[in-house]
């Protein structure tokens, strides 16, 4: 297991940027530096309770579970608020704090949770990850010598970009380790068979930002992403990031820096001025 401390890093406005399920804060590598270096944010991209370097959690780990560490570790920063950015099980935890009144922005990209208790979707999505679990416990028992497996590469970039291409064999290393220490796996799959997913979100009040991701293979559109366009608010922007998978923090990062400062620039509060 690596050692997945927190990445915590510039000044200014306060970013939060939250990871997807299985992965870590690993997957914000690139764009946390990037973000940081516009001049204008201070970024925290933490570990979420069950996942590669983080404390495990309790055995029924859930969305609020995993709210209630992230804002723990807001608490201890200092920070009442901040723009919080979230992918997949990231956005679905972003939305939670957003209810908890600690968000300024919301950005969701690929964002789960888009179902209630009965809905078609929620089934497909628990099944996807309950059909990976032969190739999960291959991971467990080889680590990144799968990656010498054959077709193991091809099958690795399918839930993560939208081409071989988009993920380097670093990346992949990177990704296995995370898979492979991830108690979350089986946890969260658990809870989520029990409980629905986002309710409530028509009530968000604040400024928010959804990311639906073109070639997203985990959870493509309009499936996974017509519960957040029939019920946000309709001043939600809406954004269609062409040709990347479901994390597109590792294929296209400069885009993904592009899409989050684009949106929160605006509510970017000016400094003042000394004199």
């Amino acid at each position: 297991m690596t050692q997945r401390e927190p990445i915590h890093l510039g000044s200014g406005e306060p970013i939060l940027l939250l990871h997807p399920f299985m992965m870590s804060q690993n997957v914000w590598k690139t764009v946390a530096p990037q973000l940081v270096e516009t001049g204008r944010y201070e970024v925290f991209a933490p570990t979420m309770l069950g996942h590669n370097g983080a404390p495990r959690g309790p055995f029924f780990l859930d969305t609020r579970s995993l709210a209630d560490h992230v804002e723990s570790q807001l608490d201890a920063l200092g920070w009442g608020t901040a723009h919080i950015v979230g992918n997949s099980l990231g956005g679905w935890v972003a939305f939670e704090l957003e209810r908890r009144g600690r968000a300024r922005t919301l950005t969701g990209i690929a964002p789960a949770g888009g179902w209630t208790h009965f809905t078609p979707a929620k089934f497909e999505i628990v099944g996807k990850f309950l059909a990976g679990m032969p190739l999960w416990l291959l991971t467990l028992a080889l680590g990144p010598r799968v990656l010498s497996l054959p077709f193991s590469r091809h099958l690795a970039y399918l839930p993560v970009s939208a081409s071989p291409e988009g993920l380097s064999h670093t990346d992949l290393v990177e990704i296995i380790d995370d898979v492979s220490h991830c108690p979350a796996y089986y946890q969260l799959l658990v809870k989520s068979l029990l409980l629905p997913g986002l309710l409530e979100i028509a009530n968000t009040r604040t400024p928010t930002h959804l990311v639906i991701c073109e070639k997203d293979r985990v959870l493509p559109a309009p499936r996974f992403t017509r519960h957040f366009t029939a019920q946000l608010p309709s001043n939600t922007l809406v954004t269609r990031l062409d040709g990347v998978g479901h994390i597109p923090m590792f294929e296209a990062p400069g885009r993904v820096t592009e899409v989050i400062t684009d949106f929160v620039d605006p509510y970017v509060t000016p400094k003042k001025s000394a004199g």
